[in-house]
């Protein structure tokens, strides 16, 4: 029988910067709703990536002297390297800098174009660059973005808008059609009420204000709105194709769910939608809007020094107990939270105590009382019946947490069979069994049961702790961990022989444990002070220089500025930044000069241009190259560099 197709995808990262620990639980979310329909059955494609366009990007690379391009390999590295560290079973990682997703999103801008969905006009509004989101006036709070509270400011440039409004009844009708489309309820009323019952805008869709982004192909000097390129993902990863669709998307898509947290739901129910409707496309069955993990009662901020990161937790607590808190914690619908005392404390109250004694002194018995072999004599007892139907529960309350993504209640049904089967054993006291011998039979049914319990309960771990779900099933010796059996209790062999007891999760000392934290905590506090020190510094220099003396009209005339007309303008080897220039300045000698502008520049697009040169700066000499004199230029905010030209003036004119 044919696998039914679920595909499940989060929202991909933001290349800013490394992601914290809040950052990264979605992609563990995201992980275990995978590895829950695998094992019922589903035929599962999980996808994940990054988003590495943008403004803000640019800013960052600016910030880091190196190219937006490297500056988005570096910390795309960085975020798959979180989601492997956290053992995700994504089957493709896009980046939306992949060649095939640039030009699918370029051939999904001129489909919107040629239909007129998308038409060319002119943006005035305020601009949020951290968001990268345009708004009104009447839409920010309190002067701010509504989204981030961080400031905004006007822009005005000529842009393509998008007509949202044209289908906001055919959303308006799916989400009626679908009511669970946009889920949890809030999130709905929450769109509902403040985005469609006032009345949808077009939305802007395009920026010429910086380079970093994918260019519109039919007008250059436009880059598609980030929003266009990264909701695409979900569909250019599956192989979608304006003109020919391949198989693998007309398997998948449309999507089972896109899990997205809760501040980008409106770009997933709103906006995404009604391009896939623009387009003809099938419109995703459900969007889950989930909640922030906050550090204590805050949002993880490096400003801060509260900031968390996957890497530190996994080497304090390991794989498995991080996956465990982060699913088990968390709310359906509210904000949850994290703090090394709360992940202690959960540590040795659910891993060690609950789980990992129970694994440990059940198998240690089988060993000692049995030689390790299973026997069953079926001498049950009162609370043999009650446990058995309470272990067995379990799978059909997980069914329905994973169905409505409440998956600290599916954690809760699995730990619940692990409290449950330490109370069998203290209602059974297995040792006082031993000490009589005609009790032997009773005693190998106790064991019997509670290694039964113990493999049902690694089987349903598996979403959670894959890698402690192994360590079970190989402790008791025993590879039945087919969603089918979890139907079934007692389907273990008799004479099936366990493996040796281990512990599966150590004690933390929480005194040393809390010692050892604050030691750290103080050393990430040091270095965003410094850093904080060192930017105020920068800050100072800057105003400083700002406020330097001015310059008289007799030490301007010093300064001899004139024009010239490029001769030869050519890359310097092995240099990413150099041009070579040679001018004609008017003289009898053509004039050599090297400028650092080949990242915004075609050399020889340059060639027959005038432009505009300071003639008596001293000579220096770059890359093995005498430079004689300075060309003028100036650099915008978003690291946009432009000479200034000087065409229509003749060549040796001198500026005064």
């Amino acid at each position: 029988m044919e696998k039914k197709p679920y595909y499940i995808t989060t929202a991909i990262a933001y290349t800013s910067q490394k992601p914290h620990i809040g950052n990264s639980y979605e992609i563990v979310l995201t992980d275990a709703i995978a590895r829950w329909r695998r094992l019922q059955g589903y035929d599962v494609f999980f996808q994940t990536g990054t988003d590495e366009h943008g403004q803000k990007i640019e800013n960052y690379a600016k910030k880091a002297g190196v190219s937006p391009k490297e500056y988005v390999d570096k910390v795309s590295a960085e975020i798959k390297e979180t989601c492997d560290l956290l053992n995700t079973t994504y089957d493709k990682f896009i980046r939306t800098t992949d060649d095939y997703h640039i030009k699918e999103v370029q051939k999904i801008f001129r489909k919107l174009y040629d239909k007129g969905d998308i038409y060319k006009g002119e943006y005035k509004g305020m601009y949020c660059t951290a968001c990268e989101s345009f708004w009104t006036e009447s839409e920010l709070k309190n002067g701010r973005c509504p989204d981030c509270g961080r400031p905004v400011s006007p822009a005005s440039e000529e842009a393509y808008f998008f007509k949202l409004s044209k289908y906001q009844p055919q959303l308006e009708k799916y989400i009626e059609d679908n009511p669970d489309f946009i889920y949890p309820e809030s999130r709905k009323k929450e769109m509902i009420n403040n985005f469609l019952k006032p009345g949808l805008k077009d939305l802007c869709v395009s920026r010429t204000s910086f380079k970093w982004g994918i260019p519109v192909d039919f007008d250059d000097k436009h880059i598609v709105y980030v929003w266009i390129d990264a909701l695409s993902n979900y569909i250019t990863g599956i192989g979608y194709d304006t003109e020919h669709p391949s198989e693998m998307y007309k398997k998948y898509w449309p999507a089972d769910v896109h899990i997205v947290g809760k501040d980008i739901i409106r770009f997933h129910t709103i906006y995404w939608p009604i391009m896939l409707l623009a387009l003809g496309e099938p419109l995703p069955k459900k969007v889950y809007g989930h909640p922030w993990l906050l550090f204590g009662e805050d949002k993880m901020s490096k400003s801060k020094g509260n900031v968390i990161y996957a890497d530190e937790l996994v080497k304090r607590f390991g794989v498995d107990a991080v996956r465990y808190y982060l699913l088990s914690e968390m709310p359906f619908a509210q904000d949850g939270s994290i703090t090394y005392g709360t992940m202690i404390e959960r540590y040795n109250s659910d891993l060690a105590n609950t789980f990992g004694n129970l694994v440990n002194r059940t198998v240690a018995m089988v060993n000692k009382y049995f030689d390790g072999v299973l026997t069953n004599n079926s001498a049950n007892e009162d609370p043999d019946d009650e446990f058995k139907s309470t272990v067995l529960a379990a799978k059909p309350k997980m069914e329905k947490a994973f169905d409505e993504f409440r998956i600290a209640d599916a954690a809760d049904a699995v730990l619940n069979i692990a409290k449950r089967a330490n109370k069998y054993i203290d209602e059974t006291s297995p040792w006082a069994l031993a000490k009589d011998e005609t009790k032997k039979d009773r005693l190998a049914t106790v064991l019997y049961n509670l290694i039964e319990a113990i493999r049902i309960i690694a089987v349903e771990l598996k979403p959670f702790m894959p890698e402690t779900s192994e360590k079970i099933l190989k402790q008791i010796n025993c590879n039945i961990s087919t969603y089918e059996s979890l139907d079934s209790f007692g389907v273990i062999p008799l004479g099936s022989k366990v493996g040796e007891a281990s512990p599966l999760f150590a004690r933390i000392d929480a005194q040393q444990a809390a010692k050892e934290i604050m030691e750290e905590m103080k050393k990430k506090e040091e270095a965003v002070r410094k850093e904080r020190e060192k930017e105020e510094k920068a800050q100072e220099n800057k105003e400083a220089i700002l406020k330097e003396e001015k310059i008289s009209i007799d030490d301007f005339r010093k300064v001899d500025i004139r024009a010239a007309k490029v001769i030869n303008c050519e890359k310097v080897p092995k240099s990413k930044k150099l041009l070579k220039f040679t001018l004609d300045d008017g003289t009898e000698n053509a004039r050599t000069i090297v400028s650092g502008i080949a990242k915004w520049y075609d050399p020889e697009s340059l060639i027959g241009r005038k432009i505009l040169y300071v003639a008596n700066l001293k000579p220096a000499v770059l890359a093995g190259i005498e430079s004689n004199g300075m060309i003028l230029s100036c650099e915008n905010s978003e690291d946009d560099v432009k000479l200034v030209f000087a065409d229509d003036v003749e060549t040796g004119a001198r500026l005064g």
